[in-house]
């Protein structure tokens, strides 16, 4: 009889710890929150933990994930919608989205915040800047000015060579497909699984691709 393993997930850029993943009530599941930490610390803390896991990681998290994942010896990876532009440098979706995120945090450092937030909010959450939301939304442009950006930390493909990896998309942007199909050809398993946009471990079909994943490991 296989013997379940231990889950470590780890959160994105938005929502921490258990917040971060509503759809994954999991008894067996011990959920990362790095408050504002560093890449850098947050791949120091992933280094030490135990071995064996299964580990879980969502957007930006899959940078961390990844850079600590020799030492931290996982049973396995689930990347979902990982942010790893790294590896992907010179595909005209990644380039166009750090163009973007650059110019606007270049705003934001000279104190114009409201130019930082014209440009990221379409590229980030669709639609465009509003005069009559903006006392609403400053302090989520605060934090999005401040966060880390998962770019610029040296992550190559070749960093889950050796290690079963699923990552799983939703179909829906072409920076996230471009990052998969460069991560299916190191041996990753790649599924798409649509309706959810950036949080396909939110589609009720996310806890059967796992277990198909979880069982072959």
């Amino acid at each position: 009889m296989q013997t379940a393993l231990s889950r470590l997930y780890i959160h994105g850029g938005g929502r921490q710890g258990a917040s971060a993943w509503p759809s994954q009530a999991d008894a067996r599941g011990e959920f990362v929150s790095f408050g504002t930490a560093t890449i850098a610390d947050q791949v120091r803390l992933l280094q030490v933990r135990p071995a064996g896991a299964l580990v879980f990681a969502h957007s930006i998290g899959g940078v961390p994930a990844v850079l600590a994942a020799r030492a931290m010896r996982p049973a396995g990876l689930v990347l979902v919608e990982p942010a790893l532009y790294d590896i992907a440098r010179g595909h005209r979706s990644i380039e166009r989205h750090i163009g973007i995120v650059s110019e606007a945090r270049d705003q934001a450092d000279a104190g114009n915040l409201r130019g930082f937030w014209a440009m990221l909010r379409p590229l980030m959450f669709g639609g465009p800047f509003d005069e009559a939301r903006w006392s609403e939304e400053r302090p989520l442009a605060e934090r999005w000015a401040e966060t880390n950006l998962p770019w610029g930390h040296g992550v190559r493909e070749s960093v889950i060579d050796g290690i079963p990896a699923l990552v799983v998309t939703g179909g829906w942007n072409d920076e996230y497909e471009v990052i998969a199909e460069l991560l299916e050809a190191r041996g990753a398993r790649h599924v798409v699984l649509p309706g959810a946009q950036h949080r396909p471990q939110d589609v009720e079909e996310f806890a059967n691709v796992v277990a198909a994943f979880e069982a072959e490991l």
